[in-house]
């Protein structure tokens, strides 16, 4: 019997080294991409390949993608793991930093899943599994630009499921919730980077404080929970259209489903609220505004001409 091959991005640590982990322990080929190779010893170790691929770079996707059907002619199962999150008030992140956002994760994933679905529509099988996060259900301060990419992966991943059942392929997006990765420190050093010394400075301190909780809490999980249910829904034969994991991310999902809007933010609001204290600071900190533009004094140079 032929064994399934997978790809899977993202590969070097986290999630996707879990998943890729986990997918040869159920008998599939794996490939494990990511930029750094020396990094992904573990799946080498375990009997997969490691290839280096750069999401941004479309000559490096092309490469891994050519090369994965030269040796094995077929890959079964993509998942889009890689992807980071860069947080900051908009105000505060430049616009550069928001394109690379989106370059990283969405347009990076939609190019890796252009490149595998001539294939699977050949054969008439195989699964997109798109890695988005409860982020693409709720919405944090500071946090515009990583929500609006995990946005834009669900609409996608909507659009492409509903594209791809005639053609026998299947799409299946995995929201993780709270997850001990390094993910997390990336996520809250951006937030201090791009706000920490702004206007919005109690808010970064304040999101900052709350990641870091909910990495501590009993909440959160480990990448092996959502490398397992990955793996299920890649072997499912009917896989459900969306799994939020662990269990703490159902409720959080399943919250907003049910809140008003104007609910959901008090909720919102009250998690990642800064304390007096830091918002006494921030005020003391900012300089005095300017005065209304009808009583500022004659610039004297206009006044002489």
């Amino acid at each position: 019997m032929e064994r399934h091959v997978a790809l899977v991005t993202g590969a070097s640590s986290g999630i996707g080294e879990q998943t890729a982990l986990e997918l040869l322990r159920r008998g599939f080929t794996v490939y494990g991409a990511a930029r750094r190779v020396d990094r992904m010893s573990a799946i080498v170790d375990a009997g997969g390949h490691a290839i280096a691929m750069d999401v941004t770079d479309d000559a490096s996707v092309g490469a891994a993608v050519d090369r994965i059907m030269a040796d094995e002619g077929r890959i079964d199962v993509l998942v889009n793991n890689a992807g980071y999150g860069s947080y900051g008030a908009l105000e505060d992140v430049p616009i550069e930093e928001a394109r690379r956002q989106f370059e990283v994760n969405v347009f990076g994933l939609a190019r890796i899943t252009q490149l595998v679905l001539p294939g699977m529509r050949a054969r008439r099988s195989g699964t997109i599994v798109n890695i988005s996060s409860i982020g693409g259900r709720i919405y944090e301060p500071l946090g515009s630009w990583y929500h609006a990419t995990k946005f834009a992966v669900e609409g996608l991943s909507d659009s492409l499921r509903v594209e791809l059942e005639p053609h026998g392929i299947r799409v299946v997006v995995i929201q993780p919730g709270a997850i001990r990765t390094e993910w997390n420190g990336i996520s809250r050093r951006s937030a201090i980077e791009r706000s920490g010394d702004t206007a919005y400075a109690a808010q970064a301190r304040a999101l900052v404080r709350a990641l870091e909780a909910a990495d501590a809490s009993s909440a959160a999980s480990e990448p092996h929970v959502v490398a397992a249910t990955i793996a299920k829904a890649a072997t499912a034969r009917r896989p459900r259209t969306r799994y939020a994991t662990p269990v703490s991310a159902k409720f959080i999902v399943g919250l907003r489903r049910v809140l008003p809007d104007r609910v959901f933010d008090l909720v919102i609001r009250s998690v990642f609220a800064p304390t007096k204290a830091e918002l006494a600071e921030q005020r003391a900190a900012e300089p005095p505004a300017a005065a209304p533009a009808g009583r500022r004094e004659a610039d004297p140079d206009r006044a002489a001409a």
